[in-house]
């Protein structure tokens, strides 16, 4: 057994670090790609129009998220994961949700416009920008486009396959973010912005399908696939459904609450944030979600437990050592890559990086996700969800956005008390392994704090 089993360890290992390797290098390039475009164009359009795309990215990853039934965990996760009638009853399922997605989209846009015609915002409020309605509806169009994604994506994040993955990714990025230059030096116009998502999409779906080798995706209606499919996604979707009111409940209130100028400046304080829980939980999710399946699948809780406590190691010296330095560090960082129309994001963005403490459990998602323990998934986006909406209306009416701020970074601490009960359930929690790494927390903040003297005697 184990000359079996010592081989298969570490053909995987090499398999995810290789992986891995490849989702490093394209968030990397992803994450300068978004900064240094969002950089340019901060110099290029008013932070109004920053406000405005703010609300609409909301509204479409709202829709997106609401009706996520997990089509790639389940493609990664289950043993049919490589079966063409269940990939062509996925591909199916999505197109039908896209067209879906769009004609929701336009009825919001009809909606946001009735609104401002009735007078239902104050008029100094977000909501109340009157090309709102029109972006939204322009945006919605990438609901279609994201409907006909090729399956061969998943199948190939299934089989840790990564490489065509990446330069696909950072193709579609590459010409969004030309496109979006050219046309935002051209106009000045928040249609820059729109014109240049739809492109990158339709580029991400068109070379998802010619790019990639594997199963073509056709039309098909397979019933015991799509049973499989939800069965699996129910959770996944109530999962989606608060996760995302939770994560974007925000802006949701702030459009509210904020000038489209305030929320402009706030937007970049989550873009620079966002840029960096977004590499790494999809750095994440690429990487061990497939090697949590695998071994699952295999019914080996010993590798799988082994497996998590490598990878959590790593995860947790990143986290904490970068939310120290975002703690010290992020008014340094505002100053320097804006001009002072944006300053009021340093601190903004060194208050919602405590945002890091909790995000570093992502990965036990994974785990629970592998073992198809999807329900605590939803449980745990539930609990972000009455927390961020109960919090946020109390410390609005009681401080102002000030106050607010200090909601958005701290209410997902109650979901530490479900991650500790599930985590000892499955045998993966210890006390000591989660105290020992909190002094790299204090490692960035000194660092934070030494960078930050370092420039302001220069």
């Amino acid at each position: 057994m184990p000359s079996i089993d010592v081989p298969a360890a570490a053909s995987l290992r090499s398999r995810a670090l290789h992986a891995g390797s490849w989702n490093l290098v394209s968030q990397v390039a992803s994450q300068l790609m978004r900064l240094g475009g969002n950089l340019i164009m901060a110099r290029l359009l008013l932070p109004e129009m920053f406000g405005v795309m703010v609300i609409a990215t909301t509204v479409s990853v709202l829709l997106h998220l609401l009706s996520d039934v997990g089509l790639r965990q389940n493609i990664i996760q289950s043993h049919r994961g490589d079966d063409p009638a269940f990939l062509n009853t996925a591909w199916t399922v999505q197109i039908i949700r896209g067209f879906t997605l769009f004609a929701l989209t336009l009825l919001l846009s009809l909606l946001a416009w009735l609104a401002q015609v009735e007078n239902v915002w104050p008029a100094d409020s977000t909501y109340a920008a009157p090309v709102l309605p029109w972006v939204l509806a322009a945006t919605g169009l990438s609901a279609v486009i994201w409907g006909f994604q090729s399956t061969k994506l998943d199948v190939a994040v299934r089989t840790f396959q990564q490489k065509r993955v990446v330069l696909v990714d950072l193709a579609s990025q590459l010409v969004g973010l030309l496109v979006m230059l050219v046309l935002g030096y051209l106009t000045h116009s928040i249609w820059a912005l729109v014109i240049a998502g739809l492109v990158s999409a339709l580029v991400w779906t068109v070379l998802g399908h010619t790019a990639l080798e594997g199963h073509g995706n056709r039309l098909q209606w397979d019933r015991s696939a799509l049973t499989e499919l939800i069965v699996f996604g129910r959770w996944i979707l109530l999962s989606s459904m608060v996760g995302v009111l939770a994560m974007y409940g925000d802006r949701i209130w702030f459009g509210a609450s904020m000038t489209a100028a305030q929320l402009g400046v706030y937007s970049i304080a989550v873009l620079i944030l966002g840029a960096v829980q977004m590499a790494i939980m999809k750095v994440v999710g690429a990487v061990a979600l497939p090697a949590f399946s695998e071994a699952a699948r295999a019914d080996d809780r010993q590798r799988l437990n082994a497996l998590y406590q490598r990878f959590r190691l790593l995860v947790d010296l990143l986290v904490l050592f970068v939310c120290g330095g975002f703690l010290t560090a992020s008014p340094l960082l505002i100053g320097w890559m804006y001009d002072e129309r944006y300053s009021e994001a340093g601190p903004m963005l060194a208050i919602l990086s405590l945002s890091f403490l909790t995000l570093r459990y992502t990965l036990a998602h994974q785990v629970w996700i592998a073992l198809g323990l999807t329900k605590y998934q939803a449980m745990d986006n539930i609990i972000r969800l009455v927390s961020l909406w109960g919090l946020l209306p109390l410390l609005l009416a009681l401080g102002g956005v000030d106050w607010a701020i200090w909601g958005v970074a701290l209410h997902t601490a109650p979901t530490l008390v479900l991650i500790v009960y599930v985590n000892c359930k499955l045998g993966i929690f210890s006390l000591k392994r989660e105290l020992v790494v909190l002094p790299m927390l204090l490692v960035g903040a000194l660092c934070g704090a030494l960078l930050t003297a370092v420039f302001e005697q220069l």
